[in-house]
């Protein structure tokens, strides 16, 4: 990788190149709302996706992939068994997973989900400002996938939640925020 700069851009063709050259293996349990657009996506990059979100299959497969992808947007009973026990399996075998928290803070069942997924401690989590200050035990959620919150106001529970969960946490939005719960840099533009 390149120098440390403050574009980050630099680092997207190689990353790419990186992607087309594993072509990596990446186990989604995701929203049935975007599940063709997530898989295209991952072709169109040069991985490879897998769609395998049920019981007694999700954890075998977490532990042979390159990476999870665990979305709460339509999580069905089933599936969210599916993504305990993936989440289980990816953790056991070092397998780095993400956890895209939707509407968590909103909705009493996925609230509860993330908060489980959570204690198996996620590589990533990537949400919207209100979903991040919700997980982080700050508030209360947004206008269920819509955040109420801007992403400056996400800052510091986007730390927090980073040092508690030992990950790195995104905060999307018109200008997404990245941490890994480390100080603020001195030199960060606003």
């Amino acid at each position: 990788m390149p120098a440390a700069s403050a574009d980050h851009t630099a680092y997207v063709p190689q990353a790419l190149a990186r992607v087309r050259a594993d072509s990596p293996l990446v186990q989604c349990l995701t929203n049935s709302v975007v599940t063709g657009f997530t898989a295209n996506v991952l072709l169109a990059l040069g991985a490879s996706p897998a769609m395998v979100d049920i019981p007694e299959e999700a954890g075998p497969f977490a532990r042979v992939a390159s990476g999870v992808l665990i979305n709460l947007g339509t999580p069905h009973a089933e599936q969210r068994s599916a993504m305990v026990e993936a989440a289980r399996a990816a953790g056991s075998a070092g397998t780095p997973w993400v956890l895209d928290p939707v509407a968590v803070g909103a909705l009493p069942v996925r609230t509860a989900l993330a908060r489980e997924l959570l204690q198996l401690r996620p590589t990533v989590i990537r949400g919207n400002a209100s979903e991040i200050i919700a997980l982080a035990g700050a508030g209360d959620g947004g206008r269920g996938v819509d955040s109420s919150d801007g992403v400056g106001a996400a800052e510091e529970s986007a730390r927090e939640l980073a040092r508690a969960a030992g990950c790195v946490v995104a905060v999307s939005g018109p200008v997404d925020f990245v941490t890994d719960g480390g100080a603020q840099r001195p030199d960060r533009q606003r």
